[in-house]
């Protein structure tokens, strides 16, 4: 008797513990704790404030695939409801991806231009892949280096002016080169000028890297600066908009890739 009674008790802990988390869920601001329509529907919204052909082109990614499909139905003399279907799901997919690449597009035009723009191309960066800080060093002049541990090692990412930031950079990379021996460091100027990489292309060429670290040897790397960090003062983040966006950017591609 006492055996079941203690069951029940538990069985109603457990229950009232996942009516709490559900209940937290849905009233968090997170991205990352909403339901997949939820953060659909979020980035929809945030885009289309600042893109205003973001629906037609999602209408017509959506069409195009059905009228195909009609298309070749009537071709083979039957089965309009089942190609209907296909074409159907074919045009939510597309209308998905159509989503997917103009919010990174309004993203980083919202962030062109702010100190810190950075962190909106790095928040597009699967986080389960790169792990990156921003502003872990700068000048009082508003220069900041940022940095991305992944496959590829240490990724130092440098905004702001170029004669600036040479110097901090080079100090950063002597720092960090010596904290993970023969790991690479890699060193990258983000801007439009020469030599430089632009925020449009950031993401992708972290992401082209060579790729020569597992995941035990990422895991050290991550341990190792976390020493060099320890012994240095934050850089302060611009306030504005834009980290919130980078953050929320990641929320709703999460969503996007299907969580």
């Amino acid at each position: 008797m006492a055996k079941s009674e203690a069951a029940k008790d538990l069985a109603q802990k457990q229950k009232a513990a996942r009516r709490a988390e559900k209940e937290r869920r849905r009233n968090s601001e997170d991205p990352r704790d909403w339901g997949w329509w939820k953060q659909i529907t979020y980035a929809y919204k945030a885009t289309a404030k600042v893109d205003k052909q973001l629906t037609p082109w999602m209408i017509g990614a959506f069409v195009l695939p059905i009228l195909i499909c009609v298309l070749v139905a009537a071709l083979l003399g039957g089965g309009y409801v089942l190609w209907i279907i296909t074409g159907a799901m074919g045009g939510l997919a597309l209308a998905v991806f159509v989503l997917t690449q103009r919010m990174k597009r309004a993203t980083l035009e919202q962030a062109r231009g702010q100190v810190g723009s950075a962190a909106a191309a790095l928040g597009m960066l699967n986080d389960k892949v790169w792990a990156h800080e921003l502003g872990i060093t700068g000048t009082r002049q508003q220069d900041l280096v940022h940095r991305v541990i992944g496959p590829s090692g240490v990724v130092l990412i440098g905004e702001g002016e170029p004669g600036r930031l040479r110097t901090i950079l080079a100090s950063e990379e002597r720092k960090h080169a010596q904290l993970i021996a023969d790991l690479p460091v890699w060193v990258v100027q983000m801007g439009d000028k020469e030599g430089q990489v632009s925020l449009d292309d950031l993401a992708k060429h972290i992401k082209k890297l060579p790729r020569t670290l597992d995941k035990y040897q990422i895991t050290e790397v991550k341990s190792r600066v976390k020493a060099l960090d320890a012994v240095r003062p934050r850089v302060p983040m611009p306030k504005g908009p834009m980290p919130t966006n980078a953050r929320q950017v990641k929320g709703s591609k999460r969503a996007l890739r299907g969580r």
